[in-house]
C-alpha cells in the first residue's frame, strides 16, 4: 500500500493513503541500518499491520524530487509565501532572503500578501512593481473578508505546498480558511495523534483534500537550505537572467565592474532597486562569511 508521511513523531510516522485513511507506522530497522529517516512529504509503500486498528510498517521511501533540511519535509511541489501588504509593513530582505532559498532548490514560490482591506492602493502597488518583474505569480488576500482564498485553493489543488511568513500577517487565518469545513477523518485523526497536540514543532502536513496538502513552517526564520557560493547567489535572481551576457566582462558579479549590464538595468528601472540592495547585502555577507 501506498501513501505519505504527513507527520512524524518519536518515532512514529502518520501516513495517509487516499480513501483507507490514516495509518500509524514504524520505520523498520533497515532504514536505522542505512542511516536513512523518512520525512513528512515522503511518499512510501506501507504493509498493514492491523486494518481495525490503522497500524502499519513502513517498508520503502520512495525516490524524493526534493527535501528541505529545516522544516524538514521532502517533495514539496512549491511555496506560498504569506507577507502583509501592512500592519506589519513587508520586510523585503527577509521576503528575498527565502525567494532565493526556493531558487537555490528549485520550488516555485505564489506570493500572497495579506490584509488587502486595510492597505492603500498605492502600497500595493508598490509591492507589485517590485515582484512582477522578477516573474512571481502575485495572489493580494484579505484573510478578514475572505478575499481571493478560492485563487489561492486553486493554486494549491493537487500539490505539496509549504506556507511561510513571518508572525502577524495573518497566515493562520489564511490557513484554516484554505482546509475544509470538516476535514477528512478529524477524529480519527486528532485520537491517532493526540500525543503530538503539545508539540507545535514538528512539519506537518494538513489535507485539504486527497490531492492537496499544506504545510505550516515551524518558524520563519529557520527556513534553510544548504550553504552557497558568493559567485551563485546571482543565479537566485531570477530577473538578472536577461541580462547574463551583457555586462563588459566575463564573470561579472554585478557590484563594482564597469560596463555591468544588470547595474545599467537597475539605473534604468528594468530591475528594481529593492531587489539590488538586497542582492548586494546578501552577496556582501556570503563574502564576509568566507574570510572566517
Amino acid at each position: 500500500m501506498r501513501g505519505k508521511i504527513i507527520k512524524g513523531i518519536a518515532g512514529f510516522y502518520y501516513v495517509d493513503v487516499v480513501e483507507s485513511g490514516l495509518y500509524e507506522c514504524k520505520a523498520r530497522g533497515v532504514f536505522r541500518k542505512e542511516k536513512m529517516k523518512p520525512l513528512v512529504g515522503d511518499v512510501v509503500e506501507m504493509e498493514v499491520l492491523d486494518e481495525a486498528e490503522k497500524t502499519g510498517n513502513i517498508v520503502a521511501v520512495l525516490p524524493r524530487k526534493n527535501e528541505l533540511v529545516r522544516p524538514a519535509v521532502a517533495n514539496v511541489d512549491q511555496a506560498l509565501v504569506v507577507f502583509a501588504v501592512t500592519e506589519p509593513k513587508p520586510h523585503f530582505n527577509l521576503l528575498d532572503r527565502f525567494l532565493v532559498m526556493m531558487e537555490q532548490k528549485e520550488i516555485p514560490v505564489v506570493l500572497c500578501f495579506n490584509k488587502e482591506d486595510i492597505a492603500t492602493g498605492a502600497q500595493a502597488e508598490e509591492l507589485a512593481k517590485v515582484y512582477q518583474a522578477c516573474g512571481y505569480p502575485l495572489v493580494f488576500t484579505s484573510a478578514k473578508q475572505k478575499v481571493n482564498i478560492e485563487s489561492i485553493k486553486l493554486l494549491l489543488k493537487g500539490k505539496t505546498t509549504v506556507i511561510a511568513g513571518p508572525s502577524g500577517v495573518g497566515k493562520s487565518s489564511l490557513i484554516n480558511l484554505l482546509q475544509p469545513a470538516v476535514q477528512m477523518e478529524t477524529g480519527d485523526i486528532s485520537k491517532k495523534i493526540a500525543r503530538g497536540k503539545h508539540t507545535t514543532r514538528h512539519s506537518e502536513l494538513i489535507a485539504i483534500d486527497g490531492e492537496s496538502y499544506i504545510m505550516d513552517t515551524p518558524g520563519f526564520s529557520s527556513l534553510y537550505t544548504r550553504e552557497m557560493e558568493k559567485g551563485e547567489l546571482k543565479r537566485y535572481f531570477r530577473e538578472f537572467a536577461a541580462f547574463e551576457g551583457h555586462c563588459r566582462f566575463q564573470g561579472c558579479v554585478h557590484l563594482n565592474e564597469p560596463g555591468c549590464a544588470v547595474k545599467e538595468a537597475v539605473g534604468d528601472g528594468m530591475i528594481h532597486k529593492i531587489r539590488y540592495r538586497d542582492y548586494q547585502e546578501i552577496y556582501a555577507e556570503l563574502q564576509d562569511r568566507k574570510k572566517y
